[in-house]
Formats: C-alpha cells, structure tokens, sequence
C-alpha cells in the first residue's frame, strides 16, 4: 500500500501516483492501454468508457493506498465493485477481472477491500469534476467515506459470496470442458 498523506492536495497526491508508476493524464487519452502481467506485455484499446473511468480509478488508489501490483489492481477492482461503478461498463468488466485475479492471489486481501468497498461510496457515483484535484486527499477520503474501518455484516459476507460465485463460475465451467475433452 502506498500512503499519501491527509493533507496532501489531491493533484499533488496523483502527480505523486503517477511519477511512481510511470503514468500521467496523457496515458487517459492513448488509443492503447499498455499493461504488464509479470514479464507478459499485453495491450487492448482504450475505450472512450474506459478513458472516461480511469481518471476515478486512479484518484481511488490516491485514495485507498492500493498498488499496482496484481494484488493491489484485485483490491481496487474489488472495492471498486463492491461500492458501485455506476454507468461505466469498463469499469465494472475490468475490476471485475481484476478481482478475479486477485482472488486467486490473495483472497483475505480482496475481501478485506470488498468490505472497505461496500461501506464506501466511490466516485463513479459523481463522476468527474476538476475540483477533486483541489481538495485535500483526507477530504477525498471524506468524500468515499473510507476515513474509518469497516465491520463486515451478513449483507457484506453474502454479496461477496454471490461476486466469488459470478466470477469464478465461468472459469470453472471452462475448466470441467478442457477436462472432458481431454479425457
């Protein structure tokens, strides 16, 4: 996790974020998204869906501390799932992707997220304005609602078994067919 401290200005926070992770606002309108899965290169188009989530996405990790890593985009894209991303369909198939990875990885750190998700609100829900760069990042955490730790509820535990289900069902689905044919 990185921390990036309460009184930081928000557009100093993600200069910060992105200085560290070799991005800047000029990634948000390539036509290409270019990522690296361990050693793997891969690339996919960057929708105008997705050009239209990630600046949010991003002032969520500022927010939150989440890496980049694999574990830290499974912890995103689960609290990102868990407290809403609205009408931004990239959004929800990517964090819904990288959840999926991250529960394989590190499953207690995903719930973990998942929880800190559902007692949020996320910033798809307000969408983009330029004055979330002029706030403080402890406003920003106002603002999401993460500035407390969340007690997980029955309601937590049961949307987060129905995610697990959604999510890992298609790949185990797949996996009894390849074993089938392989027989």
């Amino acid at each position: 996790m990185t921390e990036y401290a309460n009184t930081s200005q928000v557009r100093a926070a993600r200069e910060q974020y992105f200085a560290a992770n070799g991005f800047s606002d000029a990634t948000y309108r390539d036509a290409w998204v270019h990522v690296k899965i361990g050693r793997i290169p891969l690339m996919f188009p960057n929708t105008r869906s997705r050009q239209r989530a990630i600046p949010l996405h991003d002032l969520h990790h500022v927010a939150t501390g989440y890496a980049t890593t694999l574990v830290g985009e499974g912890e995103i894209g689960a609290f990102e799932v868990a407290g809403g991303c609205g009408r931004y369909w990239a959004a929800w198939f990517l964090n819904a992707s990288a959840m999926t990875w991250g529960l394989a990885l590190s499953p207690r750190r995903i719930y973990r997220a998942f929880i800190r998700g559902r007692h949020s609100r996320t910033l798809y829900q307000t969408g983009w304005s330029d004055e979330l760069l002029e706030l403080t990042v402890g406003e920003l955490r106002r603002r999401v609602e993460i500035d407390r730790e969340p007690k997980a509820t029955w309601g937590d535990r049961a949307a987060f078994a129905g995610w697990v289900g959604i999510l890992v069902t298609p790949g185990v689905v797949v996996g009894a067919l390849i074993a089938g044919f392989l027989r």
